[in-house]
């Protein structure tokens, strides 16, 4: 589960990262990642005390319904031997055959049950809270496609267009590119990219229409290349650095980076909407928020030891916003199929995710619109709903492949809903509920290390602030331009 969690993290946000971390300084970065890194381990133990609170719901309806059940069939003249029999045989049709079996009744609040987020939402929050809830994670997962749909174009472009240009294979020597430089004959890199956009669309577009079930061996092989990818990158750049090759001088703090840097930070430490499928599989979950703790300890290392060879090693106007991009140079590594291994790591990686990203929004529009007992027609179940969750995507795709700005905002603003605001609100109704249903006196086994009131409301004004803060610096930098 732990290892899962950390494959989650340590995704496409950690490659925009370094770009972040030059533009904002070294100091204002590292305090910012830690910062962040510590705001989401708050929010996780908020969603595990949510989701065991959910589980207790569940079970307490369940066991009111068996009761409602046996007086009836009491007064109806069924003998208790029958209903005895007929739960155990039903129990023992239901129950796993690699359940752990415990001796003793579980406690109430267990988390055996897989309650998603949006379930969560709907258990403990009113109508408004759910249709908010449904708005932030559907705009967080179109900006995810976006990012996916610009990421895949750009690697292709950057690796094909140098490498049959003049500078066979310069892509990370401090030579800036425009989008209207030749690629190849006529066609303009902009045009290369638009052309690898229309491909990657038509070829993974369709997927949209359909159910993708069945990735283990996907999501296997692309965490493998994931780990080779970031592990090269790192003895890559620290080998430059030990020779006396490296060019990068950070600056300590640059304040205008920050705003990007934060909704990166933010992207790259997401999980949260993820978290009922890691870790309810977990079969002991005494000791969870120590491993996730631990868990967060390492995805913070990782992080830092990634962006500062990066920094120290690229000076920082040759930082690309796809941090693979600086190793498709002969000058970093001669190795032909390691320089093109890396260039065309986001395009394996991504491809595979996005799909699964895809189908999970197209399913939230569907439950967002959903009637108790309706069914949709045809046309609207296979051929809207898709499409409207595969074009947005690919527009602001085809309009812009800025990926650190796209990055930045769909973690300021969408991200900082699901990380922050959704789990605070989550771990103060929940625990509200609680309380009405099974008394002041009850603990939630899963109850957060911070279960003070205090931490609820320090991450709802941080929340807050953070979107003011973000907005308030758009709006200045638009108006400076």
């Amino acid at each position: 589960g732990l290892v899962y969690m950390f494959n989650l993290i340590v995704g496409t946000g950690a490659l925009t990262m370094p770009k972040a971390f030059a533009t904002a300084g070294w100091l204002v970065s590292l305090v910012l990642l830690m910062f962040l890194g510590f705001m989401s381990y708050m929010t996780t133990t908020f969603v595990v005390e949510a989701m065991a609170a959910a589980n207790a719901q569940l079970r307490w309806k369940r066991m009111e319904k068996r009761k409602d059940d046996e007086d009836e069939d009491s007064s109806s003249g069924v003998s208790d031997s029958d209903v005895l029999l007929q739960d155990g045989y039903e129990r023992a049709e239901t129950r796993p055959i690699l359940s752990v079996q415990r001796r003793g009744s579980p406690n109430i609040f267990e988390i055996t049950e897989r309650v998603e987020m949006g379930q969560m939402a709907s258990m403990f929050f009113n109508k408004v809270g759910v249709n908010l809830f449904y708005f932030c994670i559907i705009i967080y997962l179109y900006g995810d496609l976006a990012i996916y749909a610009a990421a895949v174009p750009v690697s292709l472009m950057q690796v094909t267009c140098s490498a049959t240009g003049n500078h066979s294979c310069s892509v990370g020597d401090g030579t800036k590119y425009n989008d209207t430089d030749k690629c190849w004959g006529p066609i303009r890199r902009i045009d290369a990219y638009r052309l690898y956009l229309a491909a990657f669309t038509l070829l993974l577009g369709p997927f949209t229409f359909f159910n993708v079930q069945k990735t283990k061996y996907l999501q296997i092989v692309t965490s493998l290349m994931r780990w080779i990818a970031f592990i090269l990158m790192i003895i890559l750049a620290l080998i430059r650095i030990s020779r006396g090759q490296a060019e990068g001088h950070p600056s300590m703090a640059q304040l205008s980076g920050i705003r990007n840097l934060f909704g990166v930070c933010v992207y790259s430490f997401m999980c949260q909407h993820s978290l009922p499928s890691l870790i309810t599989p977990i079969s002991k979950k005494k000791h969870v928020n120590k491993l996730v703790l631990l868990d967060y300890i390492l995805i913070l290392a990782f992080y830092s030891l990634l962006s500062f060879t990066a920094i120290y090693c690229f000076r920082n106007d040759t930082l690309m916003d796809m941090y693979t991009l600086n190793f498709t140079n002969c000058e970093i590594i001669n190795v032909a199929f390691i320089r093109y291994f890396l260039g065309l790591f986001p395009v394996f990686t991504i491809s595979t995710n996005f799909p699964i990203i895809a189908v999970t929004l197209r399913n939230n529009w569907k439950t967002l619109f959903h009637r108790e007992g309706g069914t949709y027609p045809w046309v609207v179940d296979r051929i809207v709903f898709p499409a409207i969750t595969l074009i947005p995507p690919v527009l602001v795709a085809f309009c812009t492949h800025d990926l650190e700005s796209l990055v930045g905002i769909t973690g300021a603003y969408a991200g900082n809903g699901i990380q922050y605001l959704i789990p605070a609100f989550l771990a103060y109704c929940s625990r509200k509920d609680t309380q009405l249903v099974f008394g002041s006196g009850t603990v939630n086994k899963h109850l957060s290390p911070f279960r003070h009131t205090f931490w609820i409301v320090f991450v709802l004004i941080w929340g807050f602030s953070c979107f003011v803060f973000v907005t308030a610096n758009i709006v200045l930098s638009e108006s400076k331009l």
